[in-house]
């Protein structure tokens, strides 16, 4: 299989324990790199997904059982909750809508007048907000870490420093070459879940119908973090924006407050933080926390969301590809596989080798 963020050893991780004889090849020279350790680390409740979908209901279901496996592995995390918060009175049809969203998916809010928002949070500045109790925040890579250990002591093994360059079907399997060297390496089953790079994975598959590849569009979400320790307890998100979540605060483990991501479509795949974007920032938080004072926000990261359809499009859901899809017994391709991702993979990881089972 290929790449090595959460996705994918969450995937390695369900066909070891399934007895399959597993590589995992990761171009990085160590695993979970890319959009798996450059995002918000929140367990999401499933609140904004549409009622049925892959992404409703796999965060639903990956979210207990997240939050039961980092209890069962000592792994770090904190059921805090979050306030999706309407600034002002025009801004209220939008909560109900998230809560009625959020209902249809068996995630229920509370909604909370302006006094109960303030006698949690007293710095917020809002007409009201719905409260998740089942959102929290995770260490992702000690979640990782848990991932890879379970796959590989079911035998497993993890190939770093490997970039697939070429890939060839056979009539059994895919043959793959790394690192621009001949295809060498004989697999029965192909599993892409190489994140932002998938579609490219899947044009390299000398033979695959490119008919069922989409195109790659890369939408960059800039982070900054707060100088000092932030006057909240919870999560704190707005209403979301075209094509994201906008611009959220949350909290590390420490306590630590960070703000992002933003929505930057850009050309090529690139986690530069721009600075000239937080004066963009300074206003969208000010909304929401008008006491932010001048100078308080640093450059801190950037990723790059995985997306499968472009600005101005409809947010796609999750695309697990198999043979009945394509028609290639021997693929299965990954796409789009963005937020909530990372609260998804223990049931995405069960839903996509159930498909090639």
């Amino acid at each position: 299989m290929i790449g090595a963020g959460v996705i994918g050893l969450a995937v390695a991780r369900e066909l070891a324990a399934r007895g399959r004889d597993t590589l995992i090849l990761e171009a990085a020279s160590r695993f979970g790199t890319a959009a798996s350790s450059r995002n918000s680390e929140v367990i999401h409740a499933g609140v904004y997904y549409r009622p049925g979908s892959l992404k409703a209901r796999l965060c639903v279901a990956g979210r207990e059982q997240l939050y039961a496996f980092c209890h069962e592995r000592g792994i770090a995390h904190q059921r805090c909750g979050k306030l999706i918060v309407a600034a002002e009175p025009a801004q209220l049809p939008g909560l109900e809508g998230i809560a009625a969203t959020a209902r249809a998916n068996g995630v229920e809010l509370a909604f909370l007048g302006r006094a109960a928002v303030l006698a949690l949070e007293p710095q917020l500045a809002c007409a009201a907000a719905l409260h998740s109790p089942l959102t929290g925040i995770i260490d992702s890579h000690a979640y990782m870490l848990a991932l890879l250990a379970d796959a590989e002591r079911r035998g497993a093994t993890l190939a770093c420093g490997c970039a697939v360059t070429r890939l060839v079907l056979e009539e059994r399997g895919v043959l793959i070459g790394v690192n621009g060297a001949e295809p060498a390496l004989r697999a029965h089953r192909l599993i892409n879940c190489a994140g932002v790079q998938a579609p490219a994975v899947a044009r390299r598959i000398e033979g695959f119908p490119g008919a069922h590849i989409p195109t790659a569009y890369y939408c960059r979400g800039n982070y900054f973090s707060l100088a000092g320790r932030a006057p909240f307890r919870h999560l704190i998100y707005p209403l979301p924006e075209d094509g994201g979540l906008g611009i959220h605060l949350t909290l590390d483990l420490a306590g630590r407050a960070r703000f992002g991501p933003d929505v930057q479509w850009i050309d090529a795949c690139s986690c530069d933080v721009d600075p000239q974007r937080a004066t963009g920032f300074y206003a969208a938080i000010r909304r929401y926390w008008p006491g932010l004072a001048d100078g308080t926000l640093q450059p801190a990261y950037a990723g790059v969301r995985p997306r499968i359809t472009g600005p101005g499009e409809p947010l796609a859901d999750f695309r697990i590809d198999d043979a009945r899809t394509h028609g290639v017994a021997s693929v299965l391709n990954l796409f789009g596989i963005e937020s909530p991702g990372l609260t998804a993979s223990l049931a995405l990881a069960a839903e996509a080798v159930a498909r090639i089972a």
